[in-house]
């Protein structure tokens, strides 16, 4: 490590220590307190960089396993979970794409269509993913495994790579506006997300039914609004070098054209990426979830040729993002499990417990939307807080519908804060497009963004077609 990293590395040390010591709440285990120390550092670490973030992760595990806060069992938990798995796959599937070329003809193709400028290039992007979502219940899968080989093979086709320096000329755009669109699209269905049936599922055993076409209505407009606002603001905010493309099309169709026809395997590509989209629609008909699907669309791609073993070895950032993501998922499971994060739910209630409904829900529905910069998981998010704020909202006296409407919304959307909020998150943030400050500066001010919308514009919409 050179000086600065050194300084940085001693900051993330100390933080860490003196959250450690700090004096803590009865009723969290100390193991609870300890983890939750040894995360923030390590989340803080990962924003001044005095390691890469494996390397961090590596060490957080570390520390967690010496001072005996987590057993070696619990430590390496993260790495069974099938989310974290599915991300891997991702990678693997899209280099696939990359490798056959079939990345590039699909991104020539979109160019060739809205190719005149960038932002009508990011929209495209958007159209294909709230198409799929209805049909697609894993943003992962959705957006992790179709959309961002299409994003990542727009930005090369117009010279636009990390390892080049260059991936501010028109890629970190596409690829930000490709993932904060799925947090959109996700929100818009219940069958979008894997979060969102779960929620549903409490909410009934609650007694509260959210139903497929209510929840539809209801996220249709916000939904709309906020997919066409966006892109602009991204594209006002986190500008693009290349903004006006008068002879993309042109070029596109030219280099189409010098492609040819396809190749076998692209053929074998195209055919095992179809499969995919079947088994991930009608994953539940098979009994086959959206990680075993990837498993088989990978082996099936190894099979054929398409990749060889060299190629799934040498995804470098396939493996590191496994490492540190699965590491993120298991602190975050833990801060649940030992009780950090039930504690904060109660010091919540104590807050609100003396307020009309209006101001209390709306401090609810901050401190659970903002409170998954501690989650790497939305499902594991839901399972944590959403009970326990959901009947705190209706005991203080918020209308049931619109307080189960806004944890439901507030449960994709949030997942645009990091880049380790939800399963595509890693995949997006793993290419090298997008820097960590960056996310992190958009990933808030999108969200202030967002709950305008949905939580201002929303009610609205929803008083005008019943829904409440």
């Amino acid at each position: 490590m050179n000086r600065r990293q050194w300084i940085y590395f001693c900051i993330v040390s100390l933080i860490g220590c003196v959250i450690w010591f700090l004096p803590q709440p009865e009723s969290v285990d100390p193991r609870g307190w300890h983890l939750l120390a040894i995360f923030i550092a390590t989340i803080i670490g990962i924003i001044l960089k005095p390691l890469p973030i494996g390397a961090l992760v590596i060490l957080s595990m570390t520390v967690a396993t010496v001072t005996q806060t987590l057993t070696l069992t619990e430590t390496l938990a993260g790495f069974h979970n099938s989310i974290a798995w599915l991300v891997v796959f991702a990678f693997f599937i899209s280099r696939g794409f990359i490798k056959t070329g079939l990345g590039s003809r699909i991104a020539y193709y979109f160019v060739s269509l809205m190719g005149k400028r960038t932002l009508g290039l990011s929209y495209g992007l958007l159209l294909s993913e709230t198409i799929l979502a209805p049909a697609i219940p894993s943003v992962t899968a959705r957006s992790g495994g179709v959309i961002f080989p299409i994003a990542q093979g727009l930005a090369k086709s117009f010279g636009s790579e990390p390892h080049l320096g260059t991936e501010r000329r028109i890629g970190s755009f596409l690829m930000m506006v490709a993932y904060q669109g799925s947090t959109i699209t996700s929100a818009m269905f219940l069958t979008a997300m894997a979060a969102n049936p779960f929620l549903a599922g409490l909410a009934a055993d609650a007694g509260y039914s959210l139903t497929w076409g209510t929840w539809a209505l209801a996220g249709l407009v916000p939904g709309l609004i906020s997919l066409a606002v966006m892109p602009c603001v991204v594209y006002k905010l986190y500008a693009p070098a290349i903004k006006e493309t008068p002879h993309a099309a042109e070029i596109a169709r030219h280099k189409l054209d010098e492609m040819g026809k396809f190749e076998l395997k692209e053929w074998l590509m195209f055919g095992v990426f179809l499969l995919l989209l079947i088994l991930w629609i009608f994953g539940a008909f098979f009994n086959l979830s959206a990680t075993v699907a990837a498993m088989v669309g990978l082996s099936l791609i190894l099979i054929l040729g398409v990749l060889n073993w060299n190629d799934v070895v040498n995804e470098h950032a396939a493996w590191d993002t496994f490492i540190w993501f699965s590491t993120l998922i298991m602190m975050a499971t833990q801060l649940n499990t030992l009780g950090f994060t039930p504690w904060v739910s109660e010091q919540v209630v104590h807050v609100v417990g003396g307020m009309s409904w209006l101001p209390a829900f709306i401090i609810l529905a901050l401190v659970y939307f903002y409170s998954h910069y501690f989650f790497a998981s939305n499902t594991a998010h839901v399972g944590a807080m959403f009970p326990a704020f959901f009947l705190v909202a209706i005991g203080v006296g918020t209308p049931p519908q619109i307080a189960l409407l806004v944890f439901a919304f507030s449960s994709s959307l949030m997942g645009g804060l990091t880049q380790y909020g939800s399963g595509p998150a890693p995949i997006y943030f793993g290419s090298g497009y997008i820097d960590v400050k960056d996310w992190w500066r958009m990933g808030f001010l999108l969200s202030v963004v967002n709950i305008v919308i949905w939580m201002g514009i929303g009610p609205l919409w929803w008083r005008l077609v019943g829904i409440i």
